[in-house]
């Protein structure tokens, strides 16, 4: 790791223990609720953070494949879908020590990397597809 990889990982960091802090004033019988018309219901909108938590992971796994194999099956786990809040705690959980775990294998240098994504064939460095999944968690964890 390095300074910036180490910013960037405490941010990260930061925001999940914040959502979590969220989630825990969601009562588990109010999952079907939406605080404003339109808006996923509070059920649908936990399942949702969880597929941002794996888009970081996603991001760590591709930079660091050979490594971080084991990130793959990460992939297997239920996202977008109803969950409640004990379940995306717990789940947040696994994520996190994924991401500390992927965080230790990233340098300052890996974060000018290009990897290539679905979207951009030839590649975004590192640190934009980080920080553009860190984006979505804060987006949604409001």
């Amino acid at each position: 790791m390095g300074p910036l990889t180490d910013a960037v990982a405490d941010k990260i960091q930061e925001q999940i223990e914040r959502t979590v802090h969220l989630i825990t004033f969601v009562p588990e019988d109010r999952l079907q609720w939406t605080p404003i018309s339109g808006a996923w219901p509070f059920g649908e909108l936990l399942g949702h953070l969880l597929d941002c938590l794996a888009g970081i992971c996603a991001v760590l796994h591709a930079a660091r494949p050979e490594r971080l194999a084991h990130f793959a099956e990460l992939r297997k786990l239920p996202v977008n879908g109803m969950c409640g809040p004990s379940e995306a705690s717990r789940r947040i959980g696994a994520y996190r020590a994924h991401i500390e775990e992927g965080f230790t294998l990233l340098s300052d240098a890996d974060l000018g990397r290009k990897l290539p994504t679905v979207f951009v064939a030839e590649g975004e460095p590192v640190l934009t597809l980080l920080l553009g999944n860190l984006d979505h968690l804060v987006n949604h964890k409001h």
